[in-house]
């Protein structure tokens, strides 16, 4: 039988996988230019593109100098290889330079940008908001990525999870601890802190069960403390192992490879789930014993996916399976499917 996994594991396309593990920020030009350098540098090295890059107007635009940022995100975008993938965070839907941006951005590069990022997304509305610009400039098809960052954005996560032209929901750690008025102490910001007290873990738990729930994608926050790599990974593990989370957050280049190594599967993972995949393939996809274990469709959907995940991070396939991987890396960008 020569069908596809995917073909034959009714929801093994499921999204909680489907972009990059890292989405790394960057906002000045030296760094946004190094990023995408570093970028195809690492998609050569690995054979998939491991994160993408988000150039950043929010953070990296200088106060009256929104429009000419805009315009230069934009000639980033656009001279960026074929096979770059390229997303920009465009300001707030309620900054008066929202509608400029995505004029500017996706008015002239929709066609080159993996997705647009929109923060302190607070409601549906604001969703609608910023669905409406995008199609507004021709660009129905591009998908939106969304901020939550304040308590009352957490509390509706599942809604604006649930819009189709959602694809992934991002944790904003400090913006939701300032939101509530010094209850919550500045270490909660911290690397340690974050992952204890009981209102951050809860919210954190909260947006990756809307992600979940609608088959998005939930992304990690930010680690500040860059230079500290054990701690950094160690985060990361957390946000993949304990939390539900997929994807996360880079601001310095030197912490792209700790969060893809922290979200890749372990080489003895990789291997038992290509073995019970060419085991379910042989038997054409009735149930099976592997190591004394009976596995059917729904164990197989998993490993199916963890296969995926290995892919998309880097990790060498076992030959058995190399071939279901030929196609895609050909002929698409890695997450986008």
């Amino acid at each position: 039988m020569n069908a596809h996994p995917r073909d034959i594991l009714a929801g093994a396309q499921a999204g909680a996988f489907a972009l990059p593990v890292c989405d790394h920020y960057s906002g000045v030009e030296a760094r946004m230019r190094k990023s995408l350098q570093l970028q195809a540098e690492m998609t050569d090295e690995l054979g998939a593109c491991v994160f993408d890059v988000t150039l950043d107007c929010e953070d990296g635009a200088p106060v009256g100098g929104e429009a000419e940022h805009a315009a230069l995100v934009t000639e980033l975008a656009l001279a960026a290889s074929p096979q770059a993938r390229v997303a920009v965070r465009v300001h707030p839907v309620d900054h008066p330079h929202f509608d400029a941006d995505v004029a500017t951005i996706a008015g002239r590069a929709a066609g080159r940008l993996t997705h647009l990022m929109v923060p302190k997304v607070e409601s549906l509305a604001d969703v609608q908001r910023a669905v409406s610009a995008l199609d507004a400039v021709g660009a129905t098809a591009l998908p939106l990525h969304v901020l939550i960052e304040s308590p009352a954005a957490v509390h509706r996560a599942f809604d604006i999870a649930a819009h189709p032209r959602v694809q992934s929901l991002s944790f904003g750690l400090m913006d939701f601890v300032s939101a509530h008025g010094g209850a919550i102490p500045a270490s909660a910001m911290g690397v340690a802190g974050q992952f204890c007290h009981p209102l951050v873990l809860r919210a954190k738990l909260d947006m990756a069960s809307a992600c979940h729930a609608h088959g998005k994608v939930p992304s990690h926050c930010v680690v500040t403390e860059f230079k500290d790599l054990a701690a950094l990974q160690a985060a990361a593990r957390k946000a993949a192992n304990e939390l539900g989370y997929t994807r996360m957050w880079s601001i310095h280049p030197d912490q792209i490879r700790a969060i893809v190594a922290a979200f890749a599967p372990h080489e003895g993972e990789v291997q038992d789930a290509a073995t019970i995949i060419e085991h379910a393939a042989a038997a054409e996809w009735a149930p099976v014993q592997f190591e004394g274990r009976l596995h059917d469709r729904a164990s197989y959907r998993y490993y199916w996916q963890l296969l995926e995940r290995a892919h998309h991070t880097g990790v060498p396939l076992p030959e058995t399976v190399q071939r279901y991987f030929v196609s895609t890396a050909a002929s698409a960008r890695p997450g986008r499917h």
